[in-house]
Order: structure tokens, then C-alpha cells, then sequence
């Protein structure tokens, strides 16, 4: 297996435990291997950054560090949970998936790697009723407006926990309809972190929401329903 430099970059920059340069390239092999890898950015020397540095930013934030259990929403080929399951042994991280094929890839892609602190969920984020009010983090990466991911989210999070969503350019509509969707679902915005994880990573943020008050019992609604009429400053819930 090749040795990538900027993985051991990567692995020094963030402190990471001894085994870990060696998990992440074994990651961005079953990447480079697998055809039918479920990303359209398979090659290593784009998916060091793209996939592994994008992900590993998370580990600047406190709440990420000090997580033990994750639970990543909308896993698609395992980034980031995979990732910070290397970067945090001792954390449990659940990769929570709908499409079959993503989770087939997620699983053969974990032990290939030898990464052993993960569940694979194949459900979507509504439906998972194991996992309300069992997390002290929740992650999602490009997976849908603030307002919906924090429906997902708030749910699954134990109070004080928070939900870390990965975002590009800042846009001041969503960012007022996931405030407003927060408020009522017992979030609250607690920052908006800049992030800049490989050279050329332009607007990049990391928007931190912590769970400050249970959420509502009518949550979560019923799969399709945070899409389909989400929360927010001009969007008022069906139920």
C-alpha cells in the first residue's frame, strides 16, 4: 500500500494516534480500487484533501474532540465518519445511510481499513429510533439546508450535545431559516467556524449547534416531511 504524504501531514498536524496514516491510506485505497465507490472523487491525490482533510478540520473543535458517541448523517461513502473514527478510537460512530450500495462500500471500506469503533445504519436519519438521544455529536456533509439538517439532528442529540454541519459559502436565508428551525427543535447556533483544510479550500465553514433544551416531542416527523414543508423562518411545520 502506497504511503501518502499528505496523509502522514495530516496525521501529525492533528495529533493522530499511531495507526492512523496507515487506516487513512488504506481509505483512500478502497477509494481508488472500487469503481463503484459512491463519490465522484476517487483518486488519492484529490481525495486526501477533498475527502480526508475536509473531514479531519472537524478535530479544531472541542466538542469534536471530546465526542464518544458520533453519529454521521447521510454517510455516502463514509466521509467523515470514517475519518474521525481513525482520528477517535475510543469513540463509537455510527454512519447512518439509506442507499444499500453506499452501505455496502461504507462497510467493505471500514475493514479494509481495519476501523472497528463503527455501526453501519442503514436507515434514514427519521426513522432511526435507536439512536434518539443517544449522541453527543452529530456530523452531516453536504447534505441539505441547515434548517432540515438540524430536524435530523436535534432528535438523536443528547442535551449538550451538538450538530456539526459542513458547509461552503455563507447564505444569509438559510442561515435565518436553520436559526429559526434551531429555536424550535431546542438548538441553539453556538458558531460559524471558517475553515480552510487544504490549500485552494475556499469558503469553507463549520456551523456548530448546540442542543440546549429537549426537543419536542412530535419530532421527529415522519421520513420525507423535514424536506418536503422544513422548519424555518418562513416555513411553519405540518405535522
Amino acid at each position: 500500500m502506497k504511503r501518502h504524504t499528505e496523509v502522514v501531514s495530516l496525521a501529525e498536524r492533528y495529533a493522530l494516534p499511531s495507526t492512523a496514516a496507515r487506516q487513512l491510506d488504506a481509505l483512500l485505497d478502497a477509494l481508488a480500487r472500487d469503481p463503484h465507490a459512491p463519490t465522484t472523487v476517487r483518486e488519492a491525490e484529490r481525495a486526501v484533501h477533498t475527502h480526508l482533510a475536509d473531514s479531519l478540520v472537524a478535530l479544531d473543535l472541542p466538542a469534536v474532540r471530546g465526542a464518544t458517541a458520533i453519529a454521521d448523517l447521510g454517510a455516502g461513502a463514509g466521509f467523515p465518519g470514517l475519518p474521525l473514527a481513525i482520528a477517535l478510537p475510543a469513540a463509537r460512530v455510527a454512519l447512518v445511510e439509506s442507499v444499500a450500495r453506499k452501505c455496502e462500500f461504507i462497510r467493505a471500506a471500514a475493514a479494509a481499513a481495519g476501523i472497528t469503533n463503527v455501526d453501519v445504519v442503514a436507515e434514514r436519519a427519521e426513522a432511526w429510533s435507536a439512536g434518539i438521544g443517544a449522541h453527543d455529536l452529530v456530523t452531516a456533509r453536504a447534505l441539505a439546508p441547515l434548517a432540515v439538517l438540524a430536524e435530523y439532528a436535534a432528535p438523536l442529540l443528547r442535551e449538550g450535545g451538538v450538530l456539526v454541519a459542513w458547509k461552503g459559502r455563507r447564505d444569509a436565508q438559510e442561515e435565518r431559516d436553520g436559526e429559526a428551525a434551531a429555536a424550535e427543535l431546542g438548538l441553539a447556533l453556538e458558531e460559524v467556524r471558517p475553515v480552510a483544510p487544504y490549500p485552494g479550500a475556499d469558503h469553507r465553514h463549520l456551523h456548530v449547534l448546540r442542543k440546549v433544551a429537549p426537543t419536542p416531542s412530535r419530532f421527529p416527523r415522519r421520513p420525507g416531511m423535514a424536506r418536503k414543508r422544513p422548519l424555518g423562518a418562513k416555513n411553519r411545520p405540518t405535522l
